[in-house]
């Protein structure tokens, strides 16, 4: 299986899980083994994933990491454990913190099996940065987080490409942090540089202040909202120009020339797969392409259409079957698809009733 395949089939796992795991090694081997074993590790194999690896820290003896997954000899990355629900803290940080100035890894990940906290030495060398460069939680898994752990599979797994992202995925994320928390209540700043785009040569006085707070986070609001407005009408303005070339497609895949099937198109039928999983057999999801949509069928029955893959544009359309309907969804990235898993099941739903 792949790693979408894997990580799908452990996230639709979640939530039949967490309420049983009362200790740290039923978190390991439930959530946290899982996890390796998506990235493609062979957990069993200790020259590829060690468990209770040593790690001495001065004087103190016996010091040991959860796992340490290495390659060709060397360590590349420490993972620290802790209990499903457990914050993962300063504290539990800073003993890892500890265990990755004594190793050649370059990669720490701290976790409770749900939420991931990937570190490394970007600020100085050996020396674990204070704050995360990426974090995962695969109780409400970002697209982009995913595919940035993907990225650490064993088979695409390149130190240099990958620390040299991590720069930028560390400051990216803590700017949306800081958009985010500036949406929601603006400090004085923040309020003051608006309040000088909009009235040049004004004096921000406190009563100014008060007036422009609300008004700066109602801005936001509303410009976030428009953007979201925007891609539904796009989605719906190809949902009707795809009408005609919609009947087009049995011709074509009839034909059967000049239709190639993408590492995309490959890629999406995978996770839905991974998806479908939950209710049905893998094998009974078996896709067919066209020249303008993958579609994915249920026993490769015209009759049981789960979703359609348009991929061969610039913008990418997830087509989400209901009935004699679709609802095309436009995505950024095909990692997207795990955001309308409910809607996938649905559909299976209606075959299985």
């Amino acid at each position: 299986m792949s790693f979408d395949e894997k990580i799908a089939a452990l996230i639709q796992r979640l939530p039949k899980l967490t309420d049983h795991l009362q200790t740290e090694e039923a978190t390991k081997n439930a959530l946290v083994m899982p996890f390796i074993s998506s990235l493609g590790y062979d957990v069993f194999n200790p020259k590829e994933v060690v468990p209770e690896f040593t790690a001495d820290v001065g004087t103190k003896k016996g010091e040991k990491v959860d796992y340490a997954i290495v390659r060709d000899g060397d360590t590349v990355m420490l993972i620290e454990c802790k209990k499903a629900g457990c914050d993962l803290s300063r504290e539990n940080m800073s003993q890892l913190y500890r265990y990755f100035t004594v190793t050649r890894s370059r990669i720490a990940i701290l976790t409770n099996g749900i939420q991931y906290q990937f570190y490394s030495d970007l600020e100085e060398p050996n020396r674990m940065d204070d704050k995360p460069f990426l974090e995962l939680d695969l109780a409400n898994p970002k697209p982009n987080a995913l595919a940035e752990v993907k990225k650490m599979a064993r088979d695409d797994f390149d130190l240099d490409r990958m620390l040299s992202t991590a720069s930028e995925l560390k400051y990216t994320s803590e700017i949306r942090k800081a958009i985010a928390m500036q949406v929601e209540a603006p400090d004085d700043d923040f309020v003051r540089f608006f309040f000088y785009r909009v009235m040049p040569g004004g004096r921000f006085t406190a009563t100014m202040k008060d007036q422009f707070t609300p008004l700066v986070s109602k801005a936001f609001q509303q410009f976030l909202s428009d953007r979201i407005s925007d891609r539904l009408r796009t989605a719906l303005e190809g949902e009707k120009a795809g009408e005609p070339e919609a009947q087009a497609d049995v011709a074509d895949a009839a034909a059967d020339t000049g239709i190639v099937t993408t590492e995309e198109e490959l890629e999406g039928f995978n996770i839905v797969r991974a998806i479908a999983a939950k209710v049905v057999a893998p094998c009974r999801v078996i896709h067919r392409d066209t020249k303008s949509y993958m579609g994915i069928l249920l026993d490769d029955n015209n009759r049981k259409p789960i979703c359609r893959l348009w991929f061969n544009a610039r913008q990418k359309y997830l087509g989400i079957v209901n009935g004699k309907d679709e609802i095309r969804i436009p995505i950024d990235s095909v990692v997207d698809i795990y955001q309308y898993a409910d809607k996938i099941l649905d559909t299976l739903g209606t075959y299985q009733k």
